[in-house]
């Protein structure tokens, strides 16, 4: 009989190890599953921000303001076209 309440006891002890276990995991879960929701926030803002750049870059770099800078800060200008060579290849 003792050996039965012992076998009892185990048994008990096991099924609440096993309840502790499963509300730590599922714990464990919801606090993974929000941390990921934040990094998935904060990829789409750095992917927005990545699309900005790309459009000031090429905004920057276009010919029209290349040229007005070079014209205006390095005082450059086009050669006139008698001093102008054309090579065949």
């Amino acid at each position: 009989m003792s050996w039965q309440l012992g076998g009892v006891g185990i048994l008990m002890s096991l099924v609440i190890a096993s309840a502790i276990a499963v509300v730590y995991s599922k714990h464990q879960s919801r606090r993974l599953f929000v941390e990921l929701q934040g990094l998935k926030a904060q990829r789409d803002e750095l992917e927005i921000e990545w699309g900005r750049l790309q459009l000031e870059q090429s905004t920057w770099a276009t010919h029209g303001r290349i040229e007005r800078l070079a014209r205006e800060r390095l005082q450059m200008r086009l050669p006139p076209a008698q001093s102008s060579v054309l090579v065949q290849p």
